[in-house]
């Protein structure tokens, strides 16, 4: 057992080694101009997809880093209010449940980030193509190959990967390194 204790270790870690930072960063800046604009950052998935969502809008809306004293980001998790989640499931489908909160709550200025380890999620599909037609910009956070997607996101930071669990931890890390970048961007005199 300690052998494969091991080797998960050494497979988390060379599949985090793959991953490519232009994208992170480009994703971070995207997102960061969203903010400087006055819009918000809207994320959504499924299962822990959906936790990271809530990890991620609590980083952004309380603080990253205690080191930092800045203004609190606004960011939402689609996937935290029950009674919208459950009306939305019973009464127009699963597969809408986040386009329909873009549709009531999304503008222009802000992103979305959908958090898919298949890319292949349709509900968070539906959600990229909501708020493409209202002109929010849009970033994958995928595994696999990106799916479907990769293909209609603006933006996607893939894990390179088939292995849910490696592609989660890898999420994980994308996202505090995208909570460290914003704050490093929009409040640099901070880090100086």
């Amino acid at each position: 057992m300690i052998e494969h204790i091991k080797q998960q270790i050494n497979n988390s870690i060379e599949v985090k080694k793959s991953l490519n930072p232009d994208d992170i960063f480009k994703s971070a800046k995207i997102i960061s101009d969203a903010l400087k604009l006055g819009g918000k950052v809207l994320l959504c998935g499924n299962g822990g997809s959906a936790a990271d969502c809530q990890h991620v809008a609590a980083e952004l809306v309380i603080r990253f880093r205690s080191s930092v004293q800045r203004q609190s980001l606004p960011a939402i998790a689609l996937t935290c209010d029950s009674s919208i989640l459950t009306a939305g499931g019973n009464d127009i489908g699963f597969d809408n449940i986040f386009s329909r909160q873009i549709e009531g709550l999304g503008a222009k200025n802000d992103v979305l980030i959908g958090i898919s380890t298949s890319g292949n999620s349709k509900n968070v599909i539906n959600a990229v193509k909501t708020a493409k037609e209202k002109s929010i910009k849009t970033i994958g956070l995928l595994g696999c190959d990106g799916g479907e997607l990769a293909k209609i996101c603006d933006y996607s930071i893939i894990v390179n990967s088939h292995e849910t669990a490696r592609i989660q931890e890898s999420h994980l890390l994308i996202e505090h390194i995208l909570c460290d970048l914003i704050e490093r961007i929009l409040f640099s005199e901070q880090f100086k």
